[in-house]
């Protein structure tokens, strides 16, 4: 089987030269080339033909964004991780990348000095992502969708509140589908996805900005209200308590589920608790298992859980795992589920409205 070949960009000789040693350790890849900044990197594009590109977001002359703007004219179906540290700066770039066509994205280890520590980091975080963005391409085919029939006692009636868990690829999905309502969601729109703390701000701030509506990153006890879109903040979980007519939002840094913090399940569990079977759960692209177990809770419920599809994942991990435990009711292209979730819950209230 042929490696992975792939070029590094970063303006760091010190990095350049950690990620190199690391990633040429690892037998299935091969760097195939390293650049100092973006006009650098798009002439070593065409020269050494790389599956992936690891793309530093802070650099000079030509910054990782800009080269990532130039990189999909040229080549649109490259694959490109961006390489960010962990600062307001770092955040706000690497999140317009995402929306711009990066896949995803690594943080960079606080210290480099520490070289051991540095390459344990990068071991963890960068290798299995290079090999999962750059895994065989299936055919794209449009997908069977799974609309299976309903009974009135099982997910078709009125909507109370949508809960979403999204990983790898999600932020793009995330903002096709907020971005498919014309005002505010009739209905509390809660959100996991799996991103640091300082990105999951500025996570919710671009998406406010992309979409218009009022999304934000949670905070402990504030009310939940229709027409609201809340991001669970990175390092705590996000869940939702009820006390008589009023549902609040907490948080807390409880045991990792999933080894994640914050994890969909906590925030699935806790909206069953909260609105029974009037919770939707939305499963888009990511890694792993998180949301399977929320999604049993609100299957049993009588609630109901639509998932993204295979071809438009990024990873089908967490909505694989779904579909293979026999919990999707519906499946749908990224493109689709914006529209979708707009009939649907449309749908329920002209129910409720009729009844």
């Amino acid at each position: 089987m042929p490696k992975i070949r792939v070029l590094v960009v970063d303006d760091s000789v010190v990095i350049r030269r950690v990620v190199t040693q690391l990633l040429s350790e690892d037998e299935d890849l091969e760097v195939v080339g390293t650049a100092a900044n973006g006009e650098i990197a798009l002439a070593k594009v065409d020269q050494v033909s790389p599956d992936i590109v690891v793309l530093d977001v802070d650099m000079p002359e030509m910054d990782g964004l800009e080269t990532l703007t130039h990189l999909k004219l040229k080549n649109p179906e490259l694959p490109v991780i961006m390489f960010s540290g962990l600062t307001e700066r770092g955040a706000d770039i690497t999140l317009e990348a995402l929306f711009r066509g990066a896949l995803d994205y690594v943080t960079k280890p606080g210290n480099f000095s520490d070289a051991e520590a540095a390459l344990a980091a990068i071991r963890l975080e960068l290798i299995p992502k290079i090999k999962i963005v750059c895994k065989p391409v299936r055919v794209r085919r449009r997908p069977e969708r799974i609309t299976p029939a309903r009974t009135p006692e099982h997910g078709g009636g009125v909507v109370d509140a949508v809960v979403v868990a999204a990983s790898t690829g999600g932020p793009a999905a995330l903002a096709s589908v907020l971005d498919s309502f014309q005002g505010p969601p009739p209905v509390p729109v809660l959100v996991v996805q799996h991103m640091p703390p300082v990105f999951t701000r500025y996570l919710a701030m671009q998406l406010a900005t992309k979409t218009g509506l009022k999304v934000e990153e949670g905070r402990d006890g504030v009310p939940v209200r229709p027409g609201e879109v809340w991001i669970a903040p990175g390092d705590h979980h996000m869940l939702v308590e009820r006390a008589g007519e009023r549902v609040r939002l907490r948080l807390d840094r409880g045991p990792r589920e999933n080894s994640l913090r914050p994890a969909a399940d906590v925030l699935f569990r806790s909206a069953v608790r909260a609105w029974g079977g009037g919770v939707l759960g939305m499963v888009l692209t990511g890694m792993g298992r998180d949301g399977l177990r929320g999604a049993e809770a609100i299957h049993q419920a009588g609630g109901s859980i639509v998932v993204q599809d295979e071809a438009s994942s990024v990873v089908w991990g967490m909505p694989g795992n779904i579909v293979a435990g026999g919990l999707a009711d519906t499946v749908l292209p990224a493109d689709e589920l914006g529209p979708w979730l707009v009939a649907r819950l449309e749908a329920g209230r002209e129910g409720s409205r009729d009844g």
